[in-house]
């Protein structure tokens, strides 16, 4: 006798980058090695204050806290206002640490009680870990830019990533409004992931959903992420937090309590010595800055066009083709890209190329599209 189930890997695609193992070999068969731009990781040190915080607090023995430290939420709370403008958060019930933005991304809609009888709304072109959220609750998904296209349907929850990944494009203020006013009526939770919010490099400056100017410091119905992998280079770490609506915070904790999804202490007092520290941030900004000059410009005199691509750790690039096409162009010189597929069907003559590499990685990159791509 069997009992009849559902196991979860036949609810979800097929994880992208496993479809990258021919490219990858050969890329890796390039006889100056692979330089790897298909991902996000980053490749930097973490500042010594950080290493500090962490291994000082390794040697405590309890159990952490699931909604953080005083400490913590009161860092939160402090650099979100400093770095982001955002005013209004209480740092008792307005913030949340999670054990990554990915992980609280995957598991939000599960969390917040979503399930078959509700729809979750993507952007067109999204982090893939939006539509695994949805299908892991058995919601419906819905890719949609435009309101205006759902017509009477009212989301359960409405993602949205500005600057956005893949593409680096940033929602303005009036948008953010409209996105707000939305929530408003029709009484959608509205997640907004901002990972990449202090990245931004040209256009309009990356605002956040719980920003003044966009909610009034009303932050009902409005979530969102924050992520210290990218600035802080804490990608190990597994360092995040969600901030904004105090009734939707307190449901996630109380699930979070039962669940034991609790970021560990000595990552606790990491994640303080980094929000408290700017400096380190600024200048991990300024290395980010120089590699996209050098890898766009190269990218550029080889015949590529960038779209987009205002903020973030991406360049979004097309040559007029199938971005598979291009992947494969790309690994023979001994670069590896992702497909700009994996984020939706619009993407489908784009790569996605990341900044995540050392100085003299992207200064080979360049120099390989300059001298030998085409040939």
């Amino acid at each position: 006798m069997s009992i009849d189930r559902k196991p979860v890997g036949g609810r979800l695609p097929d994880f992208p980058w496993d479809s990258l193992a021919e490219a990858t070999a050969t890329a890796r068969s390039h006889p100056e090695g692979i330089v790897n731009l298909s991902v996000g990781t980053p490749v930097d040190p973490v500042s010594p204050t950080i290493q500090l915080a962490l291994a000082e607090a390794a040697g405590e023995p309890g159990y952490p806290q699931t909604k953080g430290t005083a400490q913590l939420r009161a860092a939160i709370v402090g650099a979100m206002e400093r770095r982001f403008g955002v005013r209004g958060l209480d740092s008792e019930t307005g913030v949340l640490p999670v054990v990554g933005t990915k992980e609280a991304i995957a598991w939000l809609p599960t969390l917040l009680g979503i399930g078959a009888e509700h729809t979750v709304v993507i952007p067109e072109l999204a982090y893939p870990t939006y539509e695994v959220a949805a299908r892991l609750a058995g919601a419906q998904v819905i890719r949609s830019d435009s309101f205006l296209k759902l017509g009477p349907q009212t989301p359960a929850l409405v993602f949205i990533n500005s600057p956005a990944n893949p593409h680096g494009r940033v929602l303005g203020v009036d948008h953010l409004r409209k996105v707000v006013d939305f929530a408003r009526e029709r009484g959608s939770i509205i997640v907004s992931d901002e990972c990449y919010l202090g990245l931004g490099w040209e256009g309009p400056k990356p605002v956040s959903i719980l920003h003044p100017e966009v909610c009034g410091q009303d932050h009902r119905n409005l979530l969102a992420t924050h992520s210290l992998s990218k600035t802080s280079n804490l990608a190990g770490y597994r360092a995040g937090w969600y901030a904004g609506d105090t009734g939707l915070i307190a449901e996630l904790l109380d699930v979070r309590r039962h669940a034991g999804l609790i970021v560990p202490g000595p990552i606790q007092a990491a994640m303080v010595a980094a929000l408290e520290d700017d400096d380190h941030e600024t200048l991990q900004k300024s290395v980010y800055s120089h590699r996209r000059a050098v890898l766009s410009a190269a990218l550029q005199e080889a015949g590529f066009r960038i779209e987009n691509s205002e903020a973030g750790l991406y360049l979004w690039a097309t040559e007029g083709r199938d971005g598979r096409d291009t992947v494969e162009r790309l690994a023979r010189i001994g670069i590896l890209v992702a497909p700009g597929e994996f984020y939706g069907p619009t993407g489908q003559q784009f790569v996605r190329i990341g900044l995540t590499a050392t100085d003299e990685k992207i200064e080979q990159a360049a120099r390989r599209l300059r001298e030998d791509y085409g040939r």
